[in-house]
């Protein structure tokens, strides 16, 4: 089924989203500041609501079917950002960045983002819209980023940027000291880059890979590039206020990136069905569609991805809880304060 929402409607919504993402950039640079816990919370609360409104706003324009392939495909790009934030932190602790100037790196790391996820989704439409057998790359790319994602964590990524960083180091004078949010200072008379370039670079290929792994991912619950862009959209925003929400609880949750494989593995599998349900390649059952191939129904989807994350977050909860009892973690728990503090 194609969506068929009103072209105002569509325009109007690319211009209210970068009506407030402007205004968050202006209010993240303007004000650098640690936000509050209150602060935080409203902003989530406010970005959640823009989200719930937009989805209804589907339903009433188009129905059902596209305004619930919206929510899943938000919740899925949500709980992806959530788990892009335990990078953020570790690349933040890394260089030592001070709390008062993370907010601005933040959302420079989040327009990064939205540029990379928007080329991918390009990218991915016209892939979907000429070869339909990509559903295969598409769907095993993600079982493999879910047995990654469940047993190897993010070493990867990290020794990405360790290599980067070392190669940035031989070649370009970095000093060892921020200046605010400058990228470049001058130190003994000599024009030197601060560790803010470096830093933007980490969050550059973080972006990079999770846009890799988040946008197959929501094409497999949706094909309409606007849904996929405005889901992304909403996913990412309110992230910097998430991040200091959260804080160190990211890194505390510990069953969250066995609920992520756990989304990515499901809607990887239901890519593949789709393919083998609407299969051109003349090498499997002589290029027709297979007939025992099921399609998985949107609601089936979003309710896999609820109670998926639900389980995984109340598992964490709980094991946090039982660890605190225990007295497990809490010297670490109070370096991370003080770390924070300062």
């Amino acid at each position: 089924m194609e969506l068929t929402i009103p072209l105002w409607f569509e325009i109007g919504t690319y211009i209210a989203l970068a009506l407030v993402l402007a205004f968050d950039i202006y209010w993240a640079f303007s004000r650098p500041h640690i936000p509050s816990n209150r602060e935080a919370s409203l902003w989530i609360a406010f970005y959640v609501t823009l989200a719930l409104i937009f989805a209804v706003a589907l339903w009433v324009f188009d129905g059902p079917e596209h305004s619930g392939q919206f929510v899943a495909g938000w919740l899925t790009e949500y709980s992806l950002s959530v788990d892009n934030l335990f990078v953020f932190l570790l690349i933040m602790a890394r260089f030592s960045v001070p709390r008062k100037y993370q907010q601005e790196l933040l959302m420079a790391g989040i327009i990064i983002a939205l540029v990379l996820r928007g080329i991918f989704i390009l990218l991915g439409a016209a892939l979907i819209e000429n070869f339909s057998w990509v559903f295969y790359i598409f769907g095993a790319f993600l079982i493999w980023t879910a047995a990654r994602q469940a047993f190897t964590g993010h070493e990867d990524e990290e020794e990405t940027e360790n290599r980067l960083i070392r190669a940035l180091r031989r070649r370009i004078p970095i000093t060892d000291r921020f200046e605010g949010a400058k990228m470049r200072t001058t130190v003994d008379g000599k024009r030197v880059f601060t560790p803010v370039l470096i830093v933007l670079l980490a969050l550059g290929t973080t972006d990079l890979v999770f846009a890799l792994d988040s946008i197959p991912a929501i094409f497999g619950i949706t094909h309409e590039p606007f849904l996929v862009f405005t889901a992304n959209v909403f996913a990412l925003m309110g992230l910097r206020q998430l991040y200091f929400l959260l804080g160190d609880l990211v890194d505390k949750l510990a069953y969250l990136k066995y609920g992520i494989a756990f989304i990515l593995a499901f809607i990887g599998v239901k890519l593949v069905l789709h393919a083998l349900h609407e299969n051109e390649l003349p090498f499997i059952n002589g290029g027709q569609g297979v007939a025992w191939a099921p399609e998985i129904d949107t609601f089936v989807s979003l309710a896999v991805i609820v109670v998926a994350m639900a389980i995984a977050v109340i598992a964490s909860l709980v094991k946090l809880r039982v660890d605190r009892a225990r007295g497990i973690g809490v010297d670490r728990e109070k370096a991370v304060e003080e770390f924070g503090a300062e």
